[in-house]
């Protein structure tokens, strides 16, 4: 399955039924890095072999 992370505003809801169906999802709150910046939250999901879960898609797509 997937590996994902979410950053600090998308849904834990979300979060949730996505580990229900088997993927490896951990929030950027669980790894202790809230208030970090979207560089810094890229630079991590890099680093650990994730995709990001956002729903701040522009600003994503700026650091792409």
């Amino acid at each position: 399955m997937a590996r994902l992370l979410a950053d600090e505003q998308f849904p834990r809801k979300s979060v949730e039924l996505l580990r229900s169906f088997g993927h490896d999802v951990i929030t950027i709150q669980e790894a202790g890095k809230a208030g970090i910046s979207d560089d810094m939250v890229l630079e991590f999901a890099i680093l650990e072999n994730r995709a990001v879960l956002t729903i701040n898609r522009r600003d994503f797509l700026k650091l792409h």
